[in-house]
């Protein structure tokens, strides 16, 4: 299938006029960009078709669950995605390793949400918006972050990454109140009026402000009293 796109998605924020340097490293996080110009059909995020996975590590475990898309719209003009821009519900996220209503889970989840972590009450919602979108050739390379290596060391990028990706893609994406601008490989597919994508890749939480418990900060990591800075993001995008 043919898929050309100059500009456009996340979701993560995430389809970009790219972020400065050549598509040789994933996950390139700069500051904000120019948010592309949308141009011809608008489809609409399909929320039930959509998911976004996390996952976030410690020496001695990890959480893992899902963020829900709310709304979002993506532009497509004939075969090339020109612009879109999706909204996140931070406060219905869901926590997958615990068991909802138990005592652990309402500890996890109210933490999550708190000013360590996302702020939800000032903060409670995230966005992403396509700044730019290039295609993934044989010779790009997936690099790999050097972790401090335990049983729960976080996954790899080259790891999340989805197989045979055919885009690179840079959006703006907004969390508590911070935008940065991420770049990341995707497999991106077109047909009969519908856009999926498929994208998986780490972020470090503390450019967004998200620095409890930061790895950085641990002043004897032997005793595995700090979170990974490194959090998995997972995205399968539908729109129509």
């Amino acid at each position: 299938m043919k898929f050309i796109a100059k500009s456009g998605l996340f979701v993560a924020a995430t389809l970009l006029m790219v972020a400065c340097g050549a598509p040789s490293e994933t996950v390139e996080t700069t500051e904000a960009q120019e948010v592309a110009q949308a141009t011809g059909q608008t489809l609409t995020l399909d929320p039930n078709a959509t998911t976004i996975s996390w996952a976030g590590y410690k020496p001695a475990g990890k959480h893992f669950g899902k963020i829900p898309a709310t709304t979002g719209t993506l532009s497509v003009n004939g075969e090339e995605i020109t612009g879109g821009s999706f909204t996140f519900d931070i406060t219905g996220l869901k926590i997958e390793d615990l068991e909802e209503g138990s005592e652990n889970y309402g500890k996890l989840w109210g933490h999550l949400q708190s000013p360590d972590f996302f702020d939800a009450e000032n903060h409670p919602t995230a966005t992403f918006e396509i700044t730019g979108v290039e295609v993934f050739n044989a010779e790009d390379v997936i690099t790999d972050k050097e972790e401090f290596l335990t049983e729960f060391t976080p996954a790899s990028n080259s790891e999340l990454t989805p197989e045979a990706p055919t885009h690179w893609i840079s959006g703006n994406l907004t969390m508590r109140g911070t935008t940065k601008n991420i770049k990341f490989p995707a497999a991106v597919s077109i047909e009969n009026g519908i856009v999926t994508a498929k994208a998986g890749f780490n972020i470090d939480r503390t450019a967004w402000g998200l620095s409890y418990g930061d790895e950085a900060n641990a002043v004897d990591k032997a005793k595995d009293q700090f979170i990974y800075n490194t959090v998995s993001l997972q995205l399968d995008v539908k729109a129509n």
